[in-house]
C-alpha cells in the first residue's frame, strides 16, 4: 500500500481520477495498528474503484495540519479532490465499506 508524504499528497489524492481513502495514522498509535489490516484488505478489495493510501502524521505534518488531524486514526474519503467524509477513531471494515459505498453514490 502506498504511504504518502507531504510531497506526493496532492498528486496522489487531490488529482486522482478515483475516489481516495486516506488513512492518517501514527506508528505509536494502538488503534492505528488495529486499523492497518482492515485498510490493507480494503485496498485489495476496492482496487480499481477506490485508491486506498496511508499518511504517517509524524512524517507528513503539513498534510496532517491542512486537514486538521487532531487524533489518529482519522480516515478521510476524497472525491474529485474534495473531502466527502471524515471518520475519527477505529472503524470496523463493515462501517468503512458502508461509508465508502454511500459517499460514492
Amino acid at each position: 500500500m502506498l504511504i504518502l508524504t507531504d510531497v506526493n499528497f496532492e498528486e496522489e489524492v487531490l488529482k486522482s481520477n478515483l475516489p481516495v481513502l486516506v488513512d492518517f495514522f501514527a506508528t505509536w498509535c494502538g488503534p492505528c495498528k488495529m486499523m492497518g489490516p482492515i485498510v490493507e484488505e480494503l485496498a485489495k478489495e476496492l482496487e480499481g474503484k477506490v485508491k486506498v493510501v496511508e499518511v504517517d502524521v509524524d512524517k507528513a505534518p503539513q498534510s496532517a495540519e491542512k486537514y486538521a488531524i487532531m487524533s489518529v486514526p482519522t480516515l478521510i474519503l476524497f472525491k474529485n479532490g474534495q473531502v466527502v467524509k471524515q471518520m475519527v477513531g477505529f472503524q470496523s471494515k463493515a462501517d468503512l465499506v458502508k461509508e465508502i459505498t454511500f459517499s460514492n453514490t
